[in-house]
């Protein structure tokens, strides 16, 4: 008889706790600054993923109306040193955090470092409508960006420098080689397709999220004022492809890219939220509807022939 007794106390004293611990929860989910369902939060990004970053959070805010997310678009190397700045609470970029960065972050803001590459994109290359050059291979585009091609054509980019199309430039295309004094830096991509779009003389280098997406009236804007360039295929020598999405999947089209968030929360908040949302069903789905490549969910991308109509 004390033996059951015991074990009715017991049962009653877990019970308890259990309810106790259910209230606890409770009560400090509601003094945390956020969670994925309500709050503000500043992210960092790259200017160049201003599209798809600006739907993504758009159709977040849409679904959990009591958050905020304030997006600031900046040169990449200024997102990254964003990292060690306590009121951003996300980065999103082209590459992951060092190892040293990280420690850097942990040392600083006794908080933890999170990322996780969510999409690739790709380096797009536009010309001016009326220019007799929109086929390019790899070794034409180090000359034009070293200024050794044939003819006096002129890149520019969203900056000369701190950007993370001219990092993609010097890193994996010229190999630490330098870049032409004749480059001419526009303040953002916008600037830099129209500067193309009245220049013929000038080749511009942009994220293909600000011209990939044909069902976007704004970029369809775009592709009237300028036409992206075929570059030759990194796999099929003589075969000149554009960056549509098979071919970054394929990597077919040789100037790929990953997009990257990086997560510094102490918290399961909005953050958290954000960033599964990216990854997730949804967000991945804005991603493939943008014309990038989402990396996270297998959508079938299948091979088809596009006619060029003149955009």
């Amino acid at each position: 008889m004390i033996r059951r007794w015991v074990r009715v106390l017991l049962f009653m004293f877990a019970c308890g706790l259990l309810v106790t611990g259910c209230k606890s929860y409770k009560e400090q989910e509601k003094e945390l600054p956020d969670t994925y369902k309500r709050g503000t939060i500043r992210v960092s990004a790259d200017e160049s993923f201003k599209p798809i970053i600006d739907a993504q959070a758009q159709v977040y805010e849409s679904n959990h109306p009591g958050t905020k997310i304030i997006v600031d678009y900046k040169p990449e190397a200024d997102c990254l040193r964003d990292m060690l700045v306590d009121s951003v609470r996300m980065v999103i970029a082209t590459r992951k955090p060092s190892a040293v960065e990280k420690e850097a972050v942990s040392d600083s803001l006794k908080v933890g470092v999170e990322d996780l590459v969510v999409a690739r994109d790709a380096v797009a290359v536009i010309v001016n409508p009326q220019s007799e050059d929109s086929f390019f291979t790899m070794k034409e585009i180090k000359a034009i960006l070293q200024g050794n091609f044939n003819k006096n054509l002129i890149p520019v980019f969203d900056g000369v420098k701190a950007t993370s199309t001219i990092r993609f430039i010097i890193d994996s295309i010229l190999h630490g080689d330098t870049l032409t004094g004749k480059a001419v830096a526009a303040r953002s991509s916008e600037e830099v397709i129209e500067y193309i779009a009245r220049t013929p003389g000038a080749v511009g280098f942009i994220g293909v999220s600000w011209v990939g997406n044909k069902d976007d009236a704004a970029q369809l804007g775009f592709l009237k004022k300028v036409k992206m360039a075929n570059i030759e295929s990194a796999h099929l020598p003589g075969k000149y492809v554009l960056p549509y999405q098979v071919n970054i999947y394929d990597r077919n089209y040789p100037m790929v890219r990953d997009l990257v968030y990086i997560l510094k929360e102490s918290h399961k908040g909005l953050g958290h939220g954000f960033g599964d949302f990216m990854a997730g069903e949804r967000g991945q789905l804005i991603f493939k509807r943008a014309y990038l490549m989402p990396v996270l969910r297998d959508f079938i991308l299948r091979k088809a022939e596009l006619r060029d109509d003149g955009l």
